[in-house]
């Protein structure tokens, strides 16, 4: 199989960037101040794990009543926005150097993130990680990681031009794999938080990082 003929769509946070920590504490406080008073914060135990749900589910939760279809796009600008007074997230290691090895050796790759994709942006450049734009696909767009991924993947016929024999989604979730496994795609698992419960629930690849990752 032509290396080109595999795409990899990878998931940003905790994949590719080490930004949970500060992201976690950047959406409460943005939720909090759209005036939120009642925020479930397991965010781990979110049906999905996602931006857009974890709007439109505590919404829902205070206020009785859907989020209006607006409050994505400035809840979007305010994530920037309080993202940027935090200190620069910083990659997962080895990951810079995969995605420039993957540029230089004209393997495809797409982004499925469950972020807004102006932070996306911010944490992207935080890292210096290569973002390309016209393959980045977010919860802004769709509230399930499934929905996004297939975005994702459909960009990544438009901007490289072709269909694909196999694909790769790349991720350190267990809802990472559960929606590669409903997609029927491959799957890498990434990082030692969620190795276990990958492995129980049928991951046969995983890598701790990207630094000694070969394709």
């Amino acid at each position: 199989m032509n290396k080109t003929d595999t795409l990899y769509v990878f998931d940003i946070d905790g994949t590719l960037t080490d930004s949970i920590p500060t992201y976690l504490k950047v959406i409460t406080k943005v939720l909090e101040d759209i005036g939120l008073k009642d925020i479930d914060t397991d965010y781990d135990n979110y049906l999905h794990h996602t931006d857009r749900y974890a709007l439109e589910y505590n919404y829902e939760r205070n206020f009785g009543k859907k989020a209006p279809d607006s409050l994505r796009f400035e809840l979007d600008t305010l994530l920037e926005t309080e993202l940027q007074k935090h200190d620069p997230v910083i990659e997962i290691p080895g990951a810079r150097d995969l995605l420039l090895h993957f540029q230089k050796s004209e393997i495809p790759f797409a982004y499925g993130t469950g972020a807004f994709p102006k932070a996306t942006a911010i944490k992207m450049k935080d890292a210096n990680i290569p973002l390309v734009s016209e393959v980045l696909a977010t919860s802004i767009t769709s509230i399930s990681r499934v929905g996004f991924v297939q975005e994702a993947i459909e960009k990544s016929k438009n901007f490289y031009n072709q269909d694909f024999k196999k694909i790769v989604a790349v991720g350190d979730g267990l809802w990472d794999l559960k929606a590669a496994q409903e997609l029927n795609i491959d799957f890498l698992g990434v990082g030692l938080k969620n190795k276990e419960a990958m492995y129980r629930h049928g991951c046969t690849q995983w890598v701790e990082n990207f630094r000694d990752y070969k394709i």
